[in-house]
């Protein structure tokens, strides 16, 4: 199951308490103060794996909370440190504190960490508050308390090539052929109600990450049939590969309609590299044409036989390479402006 928001509260752990204590030896009736102090308690840090591609594991638990630090003992005996939890989230994740209404980082790159709630301070033990004027010092400090926040976890990156088109346009069938996903297969619209990302690999052990986008219909940019939802995945993926029907009675009318959904729902969205795929030449042959712009890529397959299934691949990882052109490019505008 694909998931792309969550709500979650962390609770960092409270700081151990200072000690009062005073060294006891035989034969010594006064010694002096020798209270330890308590440990930090153990912080919620934030870790961006780029090996996971959504944000499942935080729907099964929602509450996370480090442990107290340990108080402070005699004999100057500082208290241990707890340990901090370590929650690893996707790359393109955004964290939100929900209280305050701020966003408190953006997961870019990986390996990236940001702690989310901070440990508090151990207390300081009575052999801190010692003077030239006090010797015998009875103060000690309780431990401060942990950071507590609610967060929202928004991933606004899904995947490297979104699938667009209508249901039963063989997307769910042509994942299942690229790469090892499942995802449900049947002969009705809206089989596909969320995302489904498959692997694919491709030469020189590089991998594209490919999802299976709800399929969309006419007035999608509405709302209609759960539009926007569907239509906010795609704006996560960092290019677009239009699957035509070709025995449909007008896939030139598809490839039109779908363009138009998006561009009503995102102007920058048809600014995304993209190619078309003709899809079912088993059926119909491979002999349609459309009529598109002489440099937009067309590759013609078959999903269920696996027919240039090859050629498919070469021609997504030629449309990464279009990506990381268009986003550089996109950086360096933002950057001028």
């Amino acid at each position: 199951m694909f998931i792309d928001f969550v709500k979650i509260r962390v609770t960092a752990g409270n700081g151990g308490s200072g000690c009062l204590s005073f060294h006891r030896e035989k034969f010594v009736d006064k010694g002096g103060p020798d209270g330890g102090d308590g440990g930090r308690g153990g912080s919620i840090i934030m870790i961006a794996n780029k090996n996971l591609h959504t944000l499942r594991d935080f729907s099964y638990r929602r509450e996370y909370k480090a442990k107290r630090g340990q108080h402070g003992m005699g004999s100057n005996k500082h208290g241990k440190g707890a340990d901090d939890i370590i929650l690893e989230v996707p790359l393109g994740t955004i964290v939100k504190d929900t209280e305050k209404d701020e966003i408190l980082v953006d997961f870019t790159e990986d390996g990236q960490k940001f702690t989310v709630a901070k440990g508090g301070r151990g207390g300081k033990g009575n052999a801190r508050y010692v003077t030239a004027t006090n010797q015998s010092p009875r103060d000690w400090e309780v431990g401060f308390p942990g950071e507590e926040r609610e967060l929202e976890l928004e991933l606004k990156s899904i995947a490297d090539i979104g699938l667009v088109g209508f249901p039963n346009a063989g997307k769910s069938t042509l994942l299942s052929r690229l790469s090892a996903a499942r995802p449900k297969i049947a002969d009705y619209p809206f089989t596909t109600l969320e995302p489904n990302l498959g692997i694919v690999p491709y030469k020189n052990f590089q991998n594209i990450i490919v999802a299976d986008i709800p399929g969309l219909i006419e007035g999608a940019h509405t709302g209609k049939g759960l539009g926007h939802q569907f239509l906010r995945h795609i704006e996560r993926t960092r290019a677009l590969a239009y699957i035509l029907d070709i025995t449909d009675e007008d896939p030139q009318q598809q490839l039109k309609t779908l363009q138009h959904e998006i561009k009503e729902y995102s102007d920058l969205l048809t600014k995304k590299p993209m190619i078309i795929i003709l899809n079912k030449i088993d059926v119909a042959g491979d002999e349609l044409e459309l009529e598109v712009d002489h440099e937009t890529t067309i590759v013609k397959i078959s999903a269920v036989t696996g027919q240039n299934i090859e050629k498919l691949k070469d021609a997504f990882y030629l449309l990464m390479k279009k990506a990381d052109d268009f986003e550089n490019n996109f950086e360096t505008d933002v950057t001028d402006e």
